[in-house]
């Protein structure tokens, strides 16, 4: 796959784009309940997963979580995080941020707790999560894989896989059908643009969501 080209063309789309387009498929990559914590970008990139553990990291690693995941992302990548042991402490907090803004990753998606918030939105990289916590990882919980499948909300995320999110909320799309999922994205978001400029133009509002707006996802599947 075409990284570069297939991810500036993401970067253009909204999260509501891609979700409806991934409807149009039978696709579910919605997470619902995951919260923008800093900055007021939109985040696309493919994903780079981590997995967290209970317990005090083992012996044999010697680095805190987060950190292999930083040192092997590049540019492209958004680092999503799958933290549901059931332990309350947050697993990417204020030093990870600085260290992820440096290598210029695009984002951080946790499906758990992030904190040092406040520091987050000075350093200006992205952070989702879904919730915060004051407490630490230290001696709680511990990176137990990178790069290996992961659940966020109810959605199985592989590495490889692409993501969008921004202010409404987060949308995996699955590597094997990225070309055709962000190909409906953009007719979509073509379509609902030429209804607002219609609007603009003193059209009617009823004709302009008429029909045509209802039946547009049923109307992808024909074609």
């Amino acid at each position: 796959m075409d990284y570069s080209e297939i991810l500036d063309r993401l970067a253009a789309l909204d999260t509501c784009a891609i979700s409806d387009a991934l409807d149009s498929l039978g696709v579910s990559g919605t997470v619902d309940g995951i919260v923008r914590r800093s900055t007021r970008e939109r985040v696309a990139g493919r994903v780079r997963t981590m997995k967290v553990g209970v317990g005090p990291a083992p012996e044999k690693s010697k680095t805190h979580l987060g950190s292999r995941s930083i040192a092997e992302a590049n540019e492209t990548d958004v680092i999503v995080v799958e933290q549901k042991t059931g332990i309350n402490a947050a697993c990417w907090g204020g030093v990870l941020a600085h260290a992820a803004k440096l290598k210029r990753v695009r984002g951080i998606i946790i499906e758990g707790a992030a904190r040092d918030v406040d520091e987050i939105r000075e350093v200006g990289i992205p952070v989702f999560s879904r919730g915060v916590s004051t407490k630490s990882a230290r001696g709680r919980i511990h990176e137990a894989e990178v790069n290996v499948e992961i659940q966020v909300g109810d959605v199985v995320v592989k590495p490889g896989d692409l993501v969008v999110a921004d202010g409404t909320g987060v949308v995996f799309i699955p590597a094997a059908i990225a070309e055709e999922t962000i190909s409906k994205a953009e007719l979509i978001s073509a379509t609902e643009n030429s209804m607002i400029d219609a609007i603009h133009e003193g059209k009617p509002v009823t004709e302009v969501l008429g029909r045509q707006y209802e039946t547009m996802l049923e109307d992808e599947k024909s074609k």
